[in-house]
Order: C-alpha cells, then sequence, then structure tokens
C-alpha cells in the first residue's frame, strides 16, 4: 500500500530551491505541478520527448542512463529522494538527451516549464537559484567524468565507496556502513566498469582487510587506510 500523496506546496517547499519562495508563490507553482507514483520498471521519459518540465524525486530512486546503438546500457546518473532532474533542458527548447527509469517504487514530482518560466520573470532571484543548482549539478557530473577519465577502476571503486559513505553511510560499531543503493551491475556502468571487474574490486578490498561485505552491505573496516590505498 502506497503512502497518502502529500501537499505539493509542502514538497517545493522542502527543496532548497524553492526555500526562500513566499506562500503564494509555492502556490503558484504547486497548482501547475504534479505528484505521481512510479514503479519499478516505470520508464519517466525517453531520448527525444519533449521536455516540460523538470523533476523532483520525492521516494524512491529514478536511474538517468544512454543506451549505444547496440543497445549497450551506460548510466549518468543516480537521482535520489530530494535531488532533481532535468532542470537545465528547460531552458534549451531541445526533448530529453537520456532515458529516465525508476528502479524501484517511489513517487516523482513534476513542475511545469511555464510556471517555472513566469516565477523567473516575476522574481529574478528565482533564476539565480536554480542556476546555482544547475551549476552544482553539472560540477558534479564533471568531476564523475574526470574520474571514469584519469582515474583507475580501483580508484573509482574506492572513491565511490567513500563519498557513498560520508553522504549517505551509516555507523555500525566503529565500522561506518555503506548500502549498496541499486545492483552492483548498476552501479559498475556508472563508474563505466563491467560487473565483472567491479566484484573482482570488491573482492580485493575485501582480502585486503579495508572492507567487509555482506551482499549489498559494505563495512568500511579502516576508511583512512581505504583512502590511502587508492593513492598509490
Amino acid at each position: 500500500m502506497r503512502a497518502p500523496t502529500p501537499d505539493i506546496a509542502d514538497c517545493l517547499a522542502a527543496l532548497p530551491l524553492f526555500h526562500e519562495m513566499h506562500t503564494a508563490e509555492l502556490g503558484r507553482l504547486a497548482a501547475s505541478s504534479l505528484i505521481r507514483p512510479i514503479d519499478r520498471g516505470d520508464v519517466i521519459f525517453r531520448v527525444g520527448d519533449p521536455c516540460e518540465g523538470f523533476h523532483v524525486v520525492l521516494d524512491g530512486q529514478v536511474k538517468l542512463f544512454a543506451l549505444s546503438h547496440a543497445g549497450q546500457e551506460k548510466v549518468i546518473e543516480l537521482v535520489r529522494p530530494g535531488q532533481t532532474f532535468a532542470e537545465s533542458l528547460m531552458f534549451t527548447g531541445n526533448p530529453y538527451m537520456v532515458h529516465a527509469q525508476a528502479l524501484c517504487d517511489g513517487a516523482i514530482l513534476t513542475v511545469r516549464k511555464q510556471a517555472v518560466l513566469d516565477e523567473i520573470a516575476h522574481d529574478g532571484r528565482f533564476a539565480l537559484r536554480m542556476l546555482a543548482g544547475i551549476a552544482r549539478r553539472m560540477d558534479g557530473l564533471v568531476q564523475d567524468v574526470e574520474a571514469s577519465a584519469l582515474h583507475s577502476g580501483i580508484q573509482r571503486v574506492v572513491s565511490y565507496l567513500l563519498r557513498e559513505q560520508a553522504e549517505h553511510g551509516q555507523p555500525t560499531g566503529r565500522a561506518p556502513r555503506v548500502s549498496l543503493p541499486v545492483s552492483k551491475a548498476t552501479i559498475a556502468s556508472l563508474l563505466s566498469l563491467t560487473p565483472e571487474y567491479f566484484s573482482r574490486v570488491l573482492r580485493e578490498l575485501e582480502e585486503r582487510g579495508y572492507i567487509a561485505m555482506d551482499r549489498r552491505d559494505i563495512r568500511i573496516l579502516d576508511p583512512q587506510a581505504l583512502a590511502a590505498y587508492q593513492m598509490q
């Protein structure tokens, strides 16, 4: 059974992008926004679909990915609750350039393009906040591209684990724990690695005593040693 649908204005107010907006402004955006449930495997949009707004993950997780002509998938980004996607395309007039698919049951909020443009015309500060959010998003994507191009496979895996531990990890006694949010194959694609190589690196890290694995749960036994290992 799904949770009751939350109030759209409350959802918008909780996002950093809208923190400084007044009740009336939030009400205008909410009036043309839509919350919809998503099931695992649902396609949110495909390459070539018109971009009529941007989206916020309220619950669950969304995968942004590209497909080669041979059908091989490359994961571009994993979007989690509270994160937005497809903001920049609203201002280009171009269709979606990647596919978006739900990785699990959840809900997304879609904010209509015209409502955003109306608020920008009403208050230029809103445009600045949107640009700041888009810039942070682009910085993260650029860092991922640099890591894929310049770092070894082991460095990419270690950086991913340490970043996950810092952002989403939980302490388990003395060893912080990272729960892989999706399948190993999906994370391998995100890191531009084969699933076999990703699993091999995890086994090597475990054999060296840096981590301990229990399916998708990974305990980082010595974060400092793990960080130093990737620099060797």
